[in-house]
């Protein structure tokens, strides 16, 4: 095992991280930014480094000063966690060269799966379902229009290297398809370098549904079952659960199966995450593969009693699984929600300083922590300040202690979305499981 590693990243995955990292005797380096410098994941390090000034792209995205801040510290390899460099194969192909580990897959594989479209060529290869669309990038407008046409609107505009909705847009005539077209290519080029559209066939109002992979660099590879995340707003997760409440027997382990024939197909390692989108009639598509640890991996861990950050190091150390598929079992229900510093109703950030910050605490709950009261929210970052996780036998059980949780937890100083949080956990059709995409504007925002 390790005995040193250097976290590249922030707030209550960075937090996370170095809680396996104790239990497994490993020392920590940490990286903040100026404006991280009282950040808890700096105090929790067993040695941290300023990497840069407030923004990412002066601190958590300077690739060569983390290398350099690894080498000079000894740390044998670096964790990413989500986001931020996770899902850079130039960075992991740094981290090779340097004579670093980076824990995750293959330089290859990161940047074969970071293309939405490649992506798709190679599930349709494997004969993974997928959405109906095109596997090449758009040349114009005119071909954009021409595509919908011969699939029928709507249609999702989607940018091939896109993330956290960046660049996609649900387009229902082609008088939005032309209005859409060049400003979600401009998005896309100014957030991901990569301005490439595609147009796949849009499923209405399906759920989102993926599933947990862990393979090794032996070659053996097994799925944990599956997470619901179809509550979304601005097609970002916001309630994640497991299992899901719409799934049989028989669709979860087609799905599993599906899974782990993708994974291996790519000659996968490590911890990763095949998306799908679940139509009514449970025909499931390929949608994306993350390449990373996934912010609702808690919800998997409380149903299977593994440690997913655990399992990463051990194969990132070159250990092989210590299980099959077989060995992988499911108890209970776990559900997580994501708190973040926003208004509810307008999803606008809102930074501050947290005046007061009381979790809710008892059996079933966990709080995956990025603040505390004191702390100061910057506008440089993902507004996600907190997750509760909470776990019941049944997923009724655990619908109630969600509902207590949320009750009991306090924040004050900043706006949250707690509220809507509540709203969410107290509704009819969340309780009865009619959790599809369209949730929050159906039901929550009031819109069809």
């Amino acid at each position: 095992m390790f005995k040193k590693i250097l976290i590249a990243n922030r707030g209550e995955i960075a937090v996370r991280v170095m809680r396996t990292c104790m239990a497994l005797n490993i020392r920590t380096v940490g990286i903040y930014s100026e404006a991280d410098a009282a950040a808890p994941h700096v105090k929790m390090a067993d040695e941290a480094y300023q990497v840069g000034g407030p923004r990412v792209n002066e601190s958590y995205l300077n690739m060569d000063k983390i290398i350099e801040i690894a080498k000079q510290t000894g740390a044998e390899a670096i964790h990413p966690g989500y986001g931020l460099l996770s899902e850079n194969a130039v960075f992991a192909r740094k981290c090779e060269e340097a004579g670093i580990v980076f824990i995750g897959p293959s330089p290859e594989v990161i940047a074969r799966m970071g293309s939405k479209i490649e992506s798709r060529i190679a599930m349709e290869k494997v004969g993974v379902p997928v959405v109906p669309g095109i596997a090449h990038p758009l040349s114009d407008v005119e071909e954009a229009a021409q595509v919908a046409d011969r699939f029928g609107y709507p249609v999702m505009l989607k940018a091939s290297a896109g993330g956290g909705g960046i660049g996609m847009q649900i387009v229902r005539n082609e008088e939005e398809l032309r209005k859409a077209y060049e400003g979600n290519k401009k998005r896309a080029t100014d957030f991901f370098g990569d301005g490439a559209m595609y147009i796949e066939k849009c499923i209405e109002n399906p759920r989102h549904v993926e599933i947990q992979v862990l393979a090794d660099k032996q070659g053996n590879t097994v799925y944990l079952w599956e997470r619901e995340c179809s509550i979304q707003r601005r097609h970002q997760k916001v309630v994640e659960e497991a299992p899901s409440p719409f799934l049989d027997e028989a669709t979860r382990t087609r799905m599993g199966e599906a899974a782990v024939k993708a994974a291996q197909s790519l000659g996968y390692s490590n911890a990763g995450t095949i998306e799908f989108l679940v139509d009514r009639d449970k025909n499931f598509y390929f949608l994306e593969m993350n390449t990373r640890l996934q912010v609702e991996h808690p919800v998997t861990e409380e149903i299977t009693g593994l440690d997913l950050v655990e399992q990463q190091l051990r194969i990132a150390c070159g250990e092989p699984l210590g299980f099959v598929q077989n060995d992988v079992k499911r108890e209970g229900h776990a559900i997580e929600v994501r708190i973040y510093a926003e208004d509810p109703k307008t999803f606008f950030p809102s930074p501050g300083t947290i005046t007061k910050f009381v979790v809710p605490e008892g059996t079933g709950i966990r709080n995956e922590l990025a603040v505390g009261e004191g702390s100061t929210v910057t506008p440089f970052y993902d507004p996600m300040i907190a997750k509760l996780v909470v776990k019941g036998d049944t997923r009724e059980e655990a619908i109630h202690r969600l509902q207590h949780a949320l009750a009991a937890y306090e924040v004050e100083g900043i706006k949250t979305n707690i509220p809507m949080l509540r709203e969410i956990a107290d509704h009819p059709a969340f309780r009865s499981g009619d959790t599809t995409t369209g949730f929050v504007a159906h039901y929550i925002q009031g819109k069809k």
